[in-house]
């Protein structure tokens, strides 16, 4: 399943590179973009979406919202 996950906090090629790292090391998540002008990240996953708001926060950064595409 297609996700959106919308992220606060972002503000340069690294702070995207830490997003990208931090779902990286979640089994099962797919990294299809993430995006720094549209403070998104898209994802195909199965992965509870609790998951995927833990390992962002643990990294520093704020999930908005997720949205199923």
């Amino acid at each position: 399943m297609k996700k959106k996950i919308n992220i606060e906090g972002m503000s340069c090629g690294h702070c995207v590179a830490h997003v990208k790292e931090a779902l990286e090391e979640i089994s099962g998540v797919e990294i299809l973009e993430v995006n720094l002008e549209g403070k998104n990240a898209l994802v195909n996953t199965e992965v509870e979406d609790n998951t995927l708001i833990a390992a962002i926060d643990e990294a520093g950064y704020d999930v908005t919202s997720i949205d199923k595409l």
